[in-house]
């Protein structure tokens, strides 16, 4: 791959409906404030959906959701609630599956692609809105205070969420993420050309972080040996 610059480009797929992404966010996070060359790494969040048939607006609980869509036994979902809630907690995270409506991601991806510079921001309060608050994510009343609460133009968001802007945006992140096999989230690609998978320990990150910016290093090096080589031809 041929870079522009010395940057570092990071691509996260996740969902906000899905709470390894929200762990894994917090970790990367951890990873990337510590690494030393942080100031050259460029993060940009795509758009994934794990379940994009869910019908917006039905406001059912995410237990009774998952017990349909996955044919498991309640307790068995109950469970696997409880040991996720466990190891968000140990990053800082209260998860509060008792209180998560299942919801259609798709206006909260659109209205991530309209936030700019405050992506990031709202991705956060996305999450939090989503597993901590309780809050409904595919309400559109909701979806512009959660993006006020960003620091977001809430006219221009709801604006934005009542036509079809950054539509076309998510299903090119979909797009794409079916054209690099990408089957779960969160799902971490660096300069298109090493990938991890899932919420890992801040470790990995960090390790994918430092292979990022070294094969930078290594085709900016490549590249001007073959500048300076360049002599040996022909000119008029």
């Amino acid at each position: 791959m041929t870079f522009g610059d010395n940057t570092a480009r990071i691509e996260i797929w996740s969902d906000i409906a899905c709470p390894w992404c929200y762990i894994g966010k917090r970790r990367f996070a951890a990873a990337l404030s510590e690494f030393e060359h942080r100031d050259r790494v460029s993060v940009t969040w795509r758009s994934y959906q794990l379940a994009p048939d869910t019908p917006t607006g039905l406001r059912r609980p995410e237990i009774d959701a998952l017990v349909e869509m996955k044919g498991m036994p309640a307790d068995q979902v109950r469970q696997m609630f409880a040991h996720v809630a466990h190891v968000a907690a140990q990053d800082g995270l209260d998860i509060d599956f008792a209180t998560v409506i299942a919801a259609n991601t798709f206006d909260a991806h659109r209205l991530l692609h309209l936030a700019g510079e405050r992506r990031d921001a709202l991705l956060e309060a996305l999450f939090r809105a989503h597993f901590v608050e309780g809050e409904v994510v595919d309400d559109r009343d909701t979806l512009v205070r959660i993006a006020a609460s960003a620091g977001l133009d809430p006219e221009t968001v709801r604006a934005g969420l009542d036509g079809d802007a950054a539509a076309d945006a998510v299903r090119a992140d979909l797009l794409e993420a079916r054209t690099l096999g990408v089957t779960g989230v969160p799902f971490f690609v660096a300069n298109r050309a090493v990938a991890v998978s899932g919420a890992q320990p801040k470790d990995v990150f960090l390790a994918l972080l430092q292979r990022a910016v070294d094969d930078v290093d290594a085709a900016e090096t490549a590249a001007a040996d073959v500048t300076g080589a360049a002599g040996d031809g022909c000119a008029v």
